[in-house]
């Protein structure tokens, strides 16, 4: 077997940062990120968003939400969750810690990865809650980790948020899919 079928590219962050177009890096490997979002996506994104800017700001909350902010987890792999809520010091450019909640949308398209390699990064890396979104069937899984392993919240209709800077607060889920 020749040299050149061994061969498999190990990207970094400096690499990522060379590239045009839409892409995410899980551990040195380039992942090209799905064409754009359908309008159901998007709406529920600008959604939950505004539902947890208001709650933020009205419970003076010190965090921020973010929605298609990379996340530089490690040198060699980068992520952009659909949404996110990170609390402590203003995020300049990148993210470079581990958000407090990040959010994935399914698509056809994403699915495999948002259910097992993001879940599993996400714990991994103590992303404190996790919430997997279906649009089409409007659900919504709430992932909280737990002695380092996420445990899925019974579904209900309103979720209480702890973030870490000991602001609190509820989500309606009925109001997110209107």
């Amino acid at each position: 077997m020749s040299n050149a079928a061994k061969y498999q590219p190990h990207y970094t962050v400096k690499d990522y940062e060379m590239w045009e177009g839409d892409w995410e890096l899980w551990f040195g490997v380039a992942v090209a990120m799905s064409p754009a979002p359908f309008a159901p996506h998007e709406r529920f994104v600008t959604r939950l968003v505004q539902g947890f800017m208001n709650k933020i700001d009205s419970n003076n909350c010190h965090c921020e939400v973010f929605a298609g902010l990379d996340w530089y987890v490690s040198r060699d792999t980068v992520v952009r969750p659909d949404v996110m809520i990170v609390c402590g010091e203003k995020i300049e450019k990148q993210l470079t810690r581990a958000p407090t909640l990040a959010v994935e949308v399914l698509s056809p398209s994403t699915l495999s990865k948002d259910l097992n390699q993001k879940r599993a990064l996400y714990e991994a890396q103590g992303v404190e809650y996790y919430w997997i979104v279906d649009t089409d069937q409007k659900s919504l899984r709430v992932l909280r980790l737990l002695d380092r392993k996420y445990v899925e919240m019974a579904q209900a209709s309103r979720y209480q948020i702890e973030l870490n800077d000991g602001c609190s607060f509820e989500i309606e889920k009925d109001a997110l899919f209107r």
